[in-house]
């Protein structure tokens, strides 16, 4: 079932959030992805669990942080 993950994510530049979009956009169960750099959130909705979305958006090398989970409308 389709959930939307929250996380904050530090992003500097567009180049910061160009990196996390290509990385989550790659991933199979990602259906959207909502990049907020004012707020420094990515929104995901998936069916993956938070814990796989966090280790892919880590790789980009940003700090990141698990917020919460809400369902998808």
């Amino acid at each position: 079932m389709a959930q939307i993950l929250e996380f904050k994510v530090t992003m500097t530049c567009e180049g910061c959030s160009g990196a996390v979009n290509r990385v989550l956009s790659r991933l199979e169960g990602v259906s959207n992805i909502e990049i907020n750099m004012e707020e420094q959130r990515v929104y995901v909705t998936t069916s993956l669990s938070s814990d796989e979305v966090l280790a892919v958006i880590k790789k980009t090398g940003r700090e990141t942080e698990y917020v919460g989970t809400k369902p998808a409308p």
